[in-house]
């Protein structure tokens, strides 16, 4: 059974003049806006956030769905391809989570039913973890071949930025003062164990995160402690994370 209750959503966001927040040069099929409304749809009726739409995410489909019509066959990776996060990368994509949908049928619809009807592509359009999307649907020889990928988007952030947002967090557990940051305390994060600098912090919190909402728990533990009447924040460029964005951050806790 066709999913009617989507396609009468999608044809009323229409309605409403729905469209897609595309990049300028970058135009969208009707296949394509049906399967971005579609997906958003099966969001929104299970109470999650409907994804946004991210241009870069859309030239790393479009490089791939390319692939797939001139091969005409589905696949995740072709021999000599890219694998998924390199492509999402080098389209311009900064991203702490990404997932992909390929499919092949003679239209949209078809191709949104049997992403539903698979565990794993269903899964990847319910993640509650994602946070954009794009679709890519290339023609030929009658047959549609898509992409659709998903990310969780990180936004870029100066350190400078990255250490006031972790400030505020600091702030937020526990009543104690936030000293300015320091080189020390930026050449703190980069170690991988110890401090830099003469004095001697009584603890010292490293982590990576793909979003400086919240802080570590342990953290969290030790500013609850009462021990601590002073903060360094310190920011440092993330390393070892191959394809994905990410923040690097140290905390450093005084008396």
């Amino acid at each position: 059974m066709k999913p009617s209750w989507v396609i009468c959503l999608f044809f009323a966001l229409l309605s409403l003049g729905s469209t897609l927040p595309v990049a300028r040069g970058q135009q969208t099929s009707v296949a394509e806006q049906y399967l971005f409304n579609a997906l958003n749809a099966e969001r929104v009726q299970r109470h999650l956030k409907p994804v946004r739409w991210d241009a870069a995410l859309y030239r790393a489909a479009t490089y791939h769905a390319d692939e797939m019509a001139e091969r005409g066959t589905i696949s995740h990776q072709f021999s000599g391809e890219p694998e998924l996060s390199a492509r999402g990368a080098r389209a311009g994509a900064h991203f702490s989570v990404i997932s992909e949908n390929v499919a092949m049928a003679p239209n949209a619809v078809e191709i949104h039913d049997m992403w539903m009807k698979s565990p794993h592509h269903r899964d990847n359009i319910l993640d509650g973890t994602v946070n954009r999307a794009a679709i890519r649907v290339v023609r030929r020889d009658g047959e549609l071949f898509a992409v659709e990928d998903f990310d969780h988007v990180v936004v870029e952030l100066s350190l400078a930025e990255q250490e006031e947002r972790v400030a505020l967090l600091v702030q937020d557990a526990a009543t104690i003062e936030i000293l300015p940051t320091s080189e020390d305390a930026r050449r703190t994060c980069e170690m991988d164990s110890g401090y830099a600098g003469r004095r001697r912090p009584w603890f010292v919190m490293r982590f990576t995160a793909g979003e400086l909402d919240h802080l570590p728990n342990a953290l969290v533990d030790k500013l609850g402690s009462g021990k601590y009447r002073e903060a360094i924040v310190g920011a440092c460029p993330a390393s070892g994370t191959k394809n994905f964005s990410a923040y690097n951050v140290a905390v450093l806790l005084y008396p």
